[in-house]
């Protein structure tokens, strides 16, 4: 079987591009035939079975700098389709991209299969407060993926937000979650890895957020929690990596956490942009907790990234990441799931971790076990047998 998987991210730094450039090394290894056909102006990873169709139009995303805006040249994009002659067609964005790879199974009758990786209803409401807009961009949604003989989900959450939008249970699977679990493991645990950044500490307890830094992942939320957590723990120390729209007005929010020579480089808060490779490996590894406050990520595949670093961690109880979370007590335990919209609750529980290095141990050891189990070869093979299955209802139909 020959599956082309389209996309509209792949060079940019988010967990859907990680998760597709981690199953491009995955399938020649395990010898699947997977093609991914893209389009961007940026640097894709050198890879046989990587296509990069040159944008005709690309501009950066108002208020996301970080991201492009690109329109592709889809009669080229349709000539190398109809070149790999694949079996199955794969759509894992709603943009542009992705609909080029959803006409093209139209027009070829190939099976198509899809990943609702991102809930963009829910990131409009946070973005606009506009229910018309919200409104319009779900029924968008509706309509681009009612055609699509299977769905992936990242979690079961996620289930009843497609529901809403018209998508049968029946052309609904949840996705096995998967990471590359040498690539965040605890053996790159490097302490010095912090001496290259001035104002953190050695003493401090590092927490830590890896994601883009913006207002649908909730992080105004976190900035009045860290106040509070802050005023009653001088140790804490927090670590963003990523950017975005909102990293401006949350450096002024949080710096009002201290006065004086310590707060013109950012008091107990540093903001280290973006961070790759082995470096992020080490520093997902050498921190002491880690947050993730979002409620609109369909998995959250940084909280599996810190988990198998050994880290414990603190989310919401809204969207995919409470689902790779052990929240009950017990040995198993692996992290705590947290109210929302709650920043005494969240300023308590960092304050409680910090101040206990045996629990957060504790967590940390639980985490990294259960995520060991979720490698993404265990994931892609996942990924493939559906895809295989469709092929063969497909052709059983016909």
């Amino acid at each position: 079987m020959r599956l082309c998987l389209f996309t509209d991210t792949l060079a940019d730094i988010n967990g859907v591009s990680r998760f597709i450039r981690s199953i491009a090394d995955q399938a020649p290894a395990l010898g699947r035939d997977l093609q991914i056909i893209t389009s961007t102006r940026l640097e894709c990873p050198p890879r046989d079975n990587i296509h990069n169709v040159r944008p005709v139009y690309a501009r950066a995303m108002p208020g996301y700098p970080e991201l492009e805006l690109v329109w592709p040249d889809v009669r080229s994009i349709m000539r190398l389709a109809d070149s790999l002659r694949p079996d199955v067609v794969h759509v894992s964005t709603p943009g542009p991209v992705g609909l080029a790879g959803r006409r093209f199974a139209k027009l070829r009758g190939v099976p198509l299969v899809g990943t609702y990786h991102t809930d963009f209803p829910a990131y409009i409401d946070h973005l606009f407060c506009d229910r018309s807009l919200t409104w319009l961009t779900a029924q968008a949604m509706r309509r681009f993926y009612r055609t699509f003989d299977r769905l992936f989900t990242r979690s079961t959450d996620y289930m009843r937000a497609m529901g809403r939008l018209g998508i049968s249970a029946d052309r609904i699977v949840r996705l096995l979650p998967g990471i590359d679990t040498d690539t965040f493991h605890t053996r790159h645990r490097d302490p010095s890895v912090w001496t290259g950044f001035p104002g953190i500490r050695k003493a401090d307890v590092k927490v830590l957020y890896v994601g883009r830094v913006s207002i649908e992942k909730n992080l105004p939320m976190l900035a009045g929690a860290w106040k509070i957590a802050t005023a009653a723990d001088p140790t804490l120390h927090l670590v963003i990596i990523g950017d975005g729209p909102y990293r401006s007005a949350m450096e002024t929010q949080v710096r009002g956490e201290v006065a004086g020579a310590e707060a013109e480089v950012g008091g107990r808060t540093s903001f280290l942009g973006f961070r790759h490779g082995d470096e992020l490996s080490r520093l997902y590894a050498s921190a002491d907790l880690f947050v993730f406050p979002s409620t609109t990520d369909t998995l959250g595949q940084v909280v599996m990234e810190a988990q198998s670093s050994g880290l414990p961690v603190i989310v919401t109880d809204q969207g995919g990441p409470s689902e790779v979370v052990n929240h009950c007590e017990g040995v198993d335990q692996s992290g705590i799931v947290l109210p929302a919209d709650n920043p005494a609750r969240w300023a308590s529980e960092i304050v409680r971790l910090a101040g206990n290095p045996e629990l957060r141990a504790r967590l940390g050891a639980a985490g990294h076990r259960k995520i060991q189990s979720m490698s993404i070869r265990c994931s892609f093979e996942h990924f493939w047998q559906i895809h295989e299955n469709t092929l063969h209802r497909h052709l059983t139909k016909s």
